[in-house]
């Protein structure tokens, strides 16, 4: 069969502007910045990884999705059989007690699509979320990324994510994570863990790995747009954080939730350029 071509799915996203306002104060200086991907990174249609909400709508790129895997269901059935598939594992993982669990999406395509190769299995999941959730480059990104490399600060991620994720910094920058400076020990992604943020674990293990490399907590910074996944578990574990509020489609103030009222990031920011402006210093090798 011929192979599935996803980057046909892709397309130009621009961020549309909330209004908040960049502001904030760092506490001393920083050695690390750990950064979320979605909605922080980069630009996310749906505001999040697509498999954790259910909104979803039918289009011919569903449809030409369907009839090259000569997927028998149509778009609606594919999205219902998904996510109640996610809904029973997540059920029994809180039921294991897991408060907030994760799936491997690869997974759980190949238990609905009962395919032997995984192969096949990973190219269509990757292509379905090309579709219902098309991203794009935050605005800065390979700028802020790149200078931060070259002033060797250390940096890495804590994000929900699934396998797919990390390819959207070869596919849109044209270089994968090492390469843009990020250090391997500190790319902890939700799949990868069973658990999905805002669980702490995550976090902690992150904290962790600076200790190891002599970095406290209170020197390093969180970037997130969601004050519950992202700034809340990071000011718990003791890092400074900045929340990203540059795009409407993403960004989770959380004001219904009564346990994020009283939360405060340290930063904010509109624009990912204007975290080459805090007080950073140089760290050591990204390896």
């Amino acid at each position: 069969m011929k192979t599935y071509d996803h980057k046909s799915n892709l397309g130009v996203l621009e961020p549309i502007p909330t209004d908040m306002m960049p502001g904030g104060q760092i506490r001393g200086t920083l050695r690390a910045i750990l950064f979320d991907i979605y909605g922080t990174l980069f630009i996310s249609g749906s505001g999040d990884i697509g498999i954790s909400t259910e909104r979803f709508r039918p289009s011919d790129a569903l449809s030409a999705l369907r009839q090259h895997y000569r997927i028998p269901w149509s778009a609606n059935q594919m999205a219902q059989k998904l996510f109640a598939a996610i809904r029973d594992q997540h059920q029994r993982a809180k039921a294991a007690g897991v408060a907030y669990p994760e799936i491997e999406i690869d997974r759980i395509w190949q238990q609905i699509l009962d395919w032997p190769d995984m192969n096949r299995v990973r190219e269509m999941a990757a292509a379905y979320e090309n579709i219902v959730n098309p991203t794009y480059p935050m605005p800065g990104l390979d700028q802020t990324l790149r200078t931060l490399r070259r002033r060797r600060i250390t940096m890495g991620i804590i994000s929900n994510a699934q396998f797919f994720t990390p390819r959207l910094f070869k596919t849109f920058l044209g270089s994968a994570l090492q390469d843009l400076g990020f250090s391997r020990d500190l790319l902890l992604y939700s799949f990868e863990f069973g658990q999905a943020k805002p669980s702490l674990d995550i976090f902690r293990r992150a904290v962790d790995q600076l200790r190891l490399r002599k970095v406290p907590p209170a020197s390093v910074l969180y970037v997130g747009n969601d004050i519950r996944n992202d700034i809340q578990p990071a000011q718990t574990v003791g890092l400074q954080t900045a929340l990203f509020a540059g795009d409407r489609r993403s960004l989770r103030l959380r004001q219904d939730d009564p346990a994020c009222r009283a939360v405060t990031p340290d930063l904010i920011v509109t624009d990912l350029r204007q975290l080459l402006e805090i007080d950073l210093r140089a760290d050591g090798e990204h390896a």
